[in-house]
């Protein structure tokens, strides 16, 4: 089908325009362009870091202010109407205007922000035309946000301690999704964490999956992990095995700190075909499966020690996925820590969480989104420890049905009657 002309102009003089515009740039590029195409004003905003509050990319940097007198330069995400569009990944109308539209603004499964568009036309035709304009947009803005201290600081809420600075850069996405697995994860406290590390790659047929918490909560301890997860990548990518990987990052930890530090991690195959996972413990919490949506599956494997005492290796154990299984590894900053009255969160509280949730039909980057905030009103939002949590949902052999994936992860799929009645938790 022919691309239309109005549509292949505003996208196509986006992406020419944009090889040498910096970051604060893109909003009146995009602006100009979208113009052409007969939306008078197109506004683009971004997600925070703990996905809390969207912030206007104004061009002027984090204290762009006010725009129209009546329009905020931060929208909430609980309980507004673009904070909807952003959490179920769908096209929603204004709560004033029938002409003018939230569009979720999705890097792949990524969620990166929201736009702001007004629109005389919500055919279907021009609400994919606003779709696609969102992925540019969230391309242009992946690329241009590693070169910009202006939008770090737009999407921070207060000040990161360097641990976390050195995570946050070393962290992939955290969400992802291919036609057979979704993966997204979590870590807080956003700003302050510092031992705690994850890392994923999908490479053939094979997820890779590690979580690592590193002795300490303190920059010593953001060395271990980055160093714990610098030297699993480079293990892994030059074919190593599990058991080898885990021996490199044994080697680095021990090199570099001389036997004064350590790491507990999982690491873990899945092969995507089949279902059969492999994984291995290094003094660490094992996985927990999700089968079919209502009840928990706790993996057994004898652990090994932790990784940076020269202490010995751990064994491989495998495990057969079924489809639809969420496989959910943890560290113990979310099921030790302790609320003011002394009380655990737990591992039942954790896995019942996101059970319901699960239940409720939310794509998998909202659910571990309502609960960090959930984790963080439990704990009167200070945690003493670090807490991450990563969930990969295995499909099947078989790809997604047109439509599953996109559900899973909120991208959108039509205009905004396909939700309307879904409620607003």
């Amino acid at each position: 089908m022919a691309v239309p002309p109005a549509r292949a102009r505003m996208l196509g003089g986006i992406v020419s325009g944009s090889h040498f515009v910096t970051l604060a740039g893109l909003p009146s590029l995009v602006s100009r362009h979208a113009a052409e195409r007969g939306w008078p004003h197109v506004l683009i905003y971004v997600a925070d870091l703990q996905e809390a509050v969207l912030s206007l990319l104004t061009g002027r940097g984090a204290d762009g202010g006010r725009v129209t007198g009546d329009l905020p330069a931060e929208l909430p995400v609980d309980g507004t109407a673009p904070g909807r569009a952003f959490q179920l990944g769908v096209i929603l109308p204004t709560s004033a205007k029938r002409d003018q539209w939230w569009v979720p603004v999705l890097n792949g499964a990524e969620r990166v922000g929201l736009m702001r568009i007004t629109s005389p036309e919500h055919d279907e035709a021009a609400m994919q035309d606003m779709r696609e304009l969102a992925s540019l947009v969230a391309l242009l803005l992946v690329t241009k946000r590693a070169a910009s201290d202006a939008y770090a600081r737009l999407v921070r809420r207060r000040r990161m301690n360097v641990s976390a600075e050195m995570e946050w850069r070393l962290m992939p996405p955290r969400t992802f999704a291919s036609d057979r697995v979704v993966i997204s994860a979590l870590m807080e406290p956003a700003y302050e964490v510092s031992g705690d590390a994850f890392d994923y790659a999908v490479s053939d047929e094979v997820a890779h999956l590690c979580i690592f918490d590193a002795m300490g909560h303190d920059t010593a301890a953001g060395l271990t992990a980055n160093l714990a997860v610098a030297a699993c990548r480079n293990a892994r990518r030059q074919g190593s095995t599990l058991v080898e990987t885990a021996e490199g990052v044994e080697k680095a930890l021990v090199e570099q700190f001389d036997y004064g530090s350590y790491a507990t991690g999982i690491l873990a195959d899945l092969d995507i075909g089949t279902g059969v996972l492999t994984w291995l413990s290094r003094g660490h919490y094992p996985p927990v499966v999700i089968r079919g949506g209502r009840y928990t599956v706790p993996l057994e494997c004898v652990p090994g020690p932790p990784m940076g005492q020269d202490l010995g290796a751990a064994g491989l154990c495998r495990e057969q996925l079924e489809p639809g299984d969420r496989l959910l590894l943890y560290t113990d900053g979310i099921t030790e820590a302790r609320n003011p009255e002394g009380e655990e969160f737990g591992l039942d509280r954790f896995t019942d969480f996101l059970i319901r949730h699960h239940a409720d039909g939310l794509p998998v980057p909202e659910t571990l989104r309502r609960l960090t905030r959930h984790h963080l009103e439990y704990h009167r939002g200070r945690l003493s420890d670090d807490a991450t949590v990563m969930v990969l949902e295995w499909h099947g052999a078989s790809p997604y049905a047109p439509g599953e994936a996109e559900a899973l992860i909120g991208l959108p799929l039509g205009g905004p009657a396909s939700v309307k009645d879904r409620p607003l938790r």
